[in-house]
């Protein structure tokens, strides 16, 4: 079997490896990506990112419809089970998979469908199915193959009532109950989600508090309004065993609690997708979540082979995923890159409702004896926010009391995602650029969710003595 000789060659299509074949390919490299799944795209627009804020979109309107009075004699018409709002994530997924193989096609990359295995360092064999195979050689590779959902090998995940944050996707019923293990970013999403379709949801939390990596008043307002919703949260807690019958399935913890209802959904870790890829035969140990270490530039310990986005660990982010590709691209293409990744970047969690931050939260600027000051807007006071009824949440900038440097921006609310990127603007310049009056002396578009940053930064200088 002779092989086909390329530069590089990309394994995995998700936000991380198209970055990097993108760079590629405008660089003029010979060049093909290898996929494991039957489209491109990667984990993000199948199982992830994509389907679970399009099934999170649908949520919402039908959220925004049973509030609505307009519609308050029609709403006993409306029946919507969860595979219904499944079924509206799936022209989104097939629109991202149209456009994403135009991408490839335009720029003249090959596309070659079947899973990557090394056999020596600058040679994998494709394992297409149906057992053929080809063997594709190159200068440079770029492992981006994304991870998966962690699957303690004590619980039976082919049981009907177990599902993770992929299979979940693929219920077809709206359950009555159901228990979500593991109280991270995924965990709290799905519980806002289900929560809002009125299924009874237990958040069983391995920590002492929802996300702490987040301003500790944003997670206290998450965790309020999950309560509201109906989300029964307990912290401190580990699992025992897990045990299923013909009636639900029961987690048992060790602390003695039960939680017993119909499905089970497991979001607690997730593990890098380098299982039978030959790495240990060509010297590349992934760690025991299956992850490879990289050094600054997203190289392993084999220069020639580098890896990007999940498979990494975090910050597993497909933005940050992107970027990352894009890096190692310009790295393989020029043999250096003169631009470097920014080590602040916004942070968005698709609950309901939604969650957004930038910088640094009050806890980490207490312990480094930051003299800062709390700018806050609250949306219910917010034009915008009360013609669309969205008036819960709010925009909380954190500002040096001296220099009024922006410091940290949390939002929580509806569009945060979207508004944190105004505040992340500012906080990006150097200097007196970067400056709380920014937000007093620029005029904003009435009425505008914006307009909450020039309310915020007129609370915050008040605040000022």
């Amino acid at each position: 079997m002779t092989a086909r000789d390329f530069d590089t060659i990309v394994i995995g299509t998700g936000p991380g490896g198209e970055g990097a074949a993108m760079k590629l390919a405008k660089a003029g490299q010979r060049l093909a990506v290898v996929e494991a799944h039957g489209a491109v795209g990667g984990g993000c627009t199948h199982w992830g990112t994509i389907p679970s804020k399009a099934l999170r979109h649908s949520i919402q309107l039908l959220a925004d419809y049973r509030r609505n009075p307009l519609f308050q004699h029609t709403q006993h018409q409306v029946d919507i089970e969860f595979p219904d709002l499944l079924r509206a994530a799936d022209g989104v997924i097939n629109d991202q998979v149209r456009t994403r193989y135009r991408y490839y096609r335009r720029n003249r990359v090959d596309v070659i469908f079947g899973r990557a295995h090394f056999i020596e360092p600058n040679l994998i064999e494709v394992r297409r199915p149906g057992g053929l195979t080809e063997e594709l050689r190159a200068k440079h590779f770029a492992i981006a193959t994304g991870s998966r959902p962690y699957h303690p090998p004590d619980i039976d995940f082919d049981h009907p009532r177990i599902r993770d944050s992929d299979s979940v996707l693929a219920l077809q019923h709206t359950p009555r109950s159901l228990t979500i293990y593991g109280a991270g970013v995924i965990g709290c999403e799905y519980a806002s989600i289900l929560g809002a379709l009125d299924v009874k949801v237990n958040l069983v939390n391995t920590r002492d508090r929802l996300l702490s990596f987040l301003d500790d008043e944003i997670t206290d307002a998450l965790s309020y309004h999950l309560r509201q919703q109906g989300v029964v949260i307990r912290h401190n807690e580990t699992y025992d065993r897990v045990e299923t019958d013909e009636e639900g399935v029961v987690l048992h913890c060790k602390s003695g609690k039960k939680f017993k209802t119909d499905v089970l959904l497991w979001a607690n870790g997730r593990t890098g997708n380098t299982q039978d890829m030959g790495l240990e035969d060509i010297g590349l140990t992934p760690n025991a979540r299956g992850q490879l270490d990289v050094n600054a530039s997203y190289q392993t310990a084999l220069p020639h082979i580098y890896a990007v986005g999940d498979v990494v660990g975090p910050p597993a982010l497909a933005s940050a995923s992107y970027d990352q590709g894009r890096f190692v691209g310009a790295h393989i293409a020029d043999g250096a890159c003169d631009w470097s990744l920014i080590e602040e970047f916004p942070t968005g969690i698709y609950t309901v409702p939604e969650i957004s931050s930038i910088g640094r939260t009050e806890r980490e600027l207490t312990a480094s004896h930051i003299p800062y000051e709390v700018a806050q807007a609250d949306f219910k006071s917010i034009a915008r926010a009360q013609i669309t009824g969205h008036t819960v949440g709010m925009l909380k900038l954190l500002f040096h009391r001296e220099t009024l440097e922006i410091l940290g921006i949390h939002c929580f609310g509806e569009q945060a995602a979207e508004i944190v990127h105004i505040g992340q603007a500012i906080m990006s310049q150097q200097g007196e650029a970067n400056n709380l009056r920014y937000f007093t002396e620029t005029t904003f578009n009435y009425p505008t969710m914006a307009e909450a940053y020039r309310v915020a930064a007129l609370n915050g200088l008040n605040r000022l003595f």
